[in-house]
Parts: structure tokens; C-alpha cells; sequence
């Protein structure tokens, strides 16, 4: 295969593309290229065939609270979120919030969270590494114009370093209070649907006591 002598089988092409861990969506791609048939169908999340799927990512929303979780999809676009998420966006721009929400632009955007969040070189640097990374493995224009429109080196303002001994954490302001969080994601281990693997669920924990309090107590209050 390598000098061009014989072409690969279908079933060699999704051994290599499993090897080099390429995403669903890229390996039908390379199977049409071999002159083969797609492999990995792609369904809507909320729709009955991954009913299951849907159900099961409601519930780690839900089993999240009190603190703020999301989903997004390929392109950073929110698909669901819980309810610890409302407050953050309460004095953001309204075409901010129209559907597709695109978290890096509401996080990035002067109009959204960005005069919130203390560390925002930060919070932007770890943007950048995260997506250059998915670009590189599965190229898509809409996702990197974004990256050039908000992500680009040198579009950031001077970088101040958060002493931190285990994550960088997001701090947002909100009057006097400094909330710091940091995120977890999580994604579907073994998916055979293009929709599935391309979904993520971001988790935010709070990094200190008064952070943790903060969302407790506003529980309670709710």
C-alpha cells in the first residue's frame, strides 16, 4: 500500500484510521476516498435512535448541580446545559444567546463572559491549545475561522500567570466575589455514531471553599 502497489481493504482503512485515533466523521471520509461506502452513521442527539444517549446526558446535567455543566458539539456550540449555567448569562449581549451558541465566542466576546473572567489570557491560551489540537486531527472551516477570528497568537492582550499546582482555573468576578472553577470533559467511550463521538460534556467544579459555597448557597436559594 505504501509504494502504491495494491489498495487497502475497507477493513485495513479502519484499522489504521483506529490506530492513529481518527474521529468517526474523518474515517468515512477516507473510506470514500478508498472507493468504499460510509461506515458510521450520523444522528440528531435528541432524536428517538439515540434516545438512550440523550436520556443518560440529561441525567449527568442534572446529577451536576449545583454546579454550572454543559454540552457541546463539534464546533463548540452549547447543546444543553443545566440550570447552574443561567446565571453566568444573565447581562450578556442577547445575539450572543441566539442558537447555535458558541461557547468560545460567548466566553471570548466583550459582550459576553469576557469582562467577567479574571484570567481571560489564560482561559484563552488553554482555547487555543484545545482547538488547534481537534484542528489538526479533524480540519473544519466554520471551526477555524473561529479560531482565527477570536484564537489567532496575538489576539490576546499581556498574559499574567495563575499560580495553580494542579489545573488553571476559570475566575470570573461578579461584583466583590471571585468564583474559581475548573472543568472536566467527558465524552462517550465507544461510540459508533458520528454525533456521539463528536459530543462532550464540560463540568465545572469550584476550586476553593467559597467558590463551592457560593453555588451551594445559591441553591438552597432557589
Amino acid at each position: 500500500m505504501e509504494t502504491g502497489k495494491s489498495n487497502p481493504s475497507a477493513d485495513m482503512v479502519l484499522r489504521l484510521a483506529d490506530q492513529l485515533d481518527v474521529p468517526l466523521r474523518e474515517r468515512n471520509r477516507l473510506l470514500l476516498a478508498a472507493g468504499f461506502a460510509p461506515r458510521y452513521a450520523e444522528r440528531p442527539l435528541d432524536g428517538d435512535a439515540l434516545s438512550a444517549a440523550w436520556g443518560a446526558i440529561e441525567r449527568v446535567l442534572r446529577a451536576h448541580e449545583p454546579y454550572p455543566a454543559l454540552v457541546l458539539d463539534r464546533r463548540w456550540n452549547i447543546v444543553m446545559t443545566n440550570r447552574a449555567i443561567d446565571p453566568f448569562l444573565a447581562d450578556v449581549a442577547p445575539d450572543l444567546l441566539r442558537p447555535p451558541i458558541n461557547m468560545v465566542r460567548l466566553g471570548l466576546d466583550p459582550r459576553g463572559l469576557a469582562p467577567r473572567i479574571v484570567n481571560l489570557a489564560e482561559v484563552r491560551g488553554v482555547l487555543r491549545t484545545r482547538i488547534a489540537r481537534q484542528l489538526a486531527t479533524a480540519p473544519d472551516a466554520e471551526l477555524a475561522a473561529l479560531y482565527e477570528e477570536l484564537l489567532a497568537p496575538g489576539s490576546e492582550g499581556e498574559s499574567h500567570p495563575i499560580e495553580s499546582e494542579v489545573v488553571i482555573p476559570m475566575i470570573f468576578r461578579f461584583g466583590e466575589r471571585e468564583l474559581r472553577l475548573f472543568s472536566t470533559t467527558t465524552t462517550f467511550g465507544t461510540p459508533t455514531d458520528i454525533t456521539l463521538d463528536e459530543v462532550a460534556i464540560e463540568s465545572y467544579y469550584p476550586t476553593d471553599a467559597e467558590s463551592a459555597a457560593y453555588f451551594t448557597k445559591s441553591d438552597a436559594g432557589a
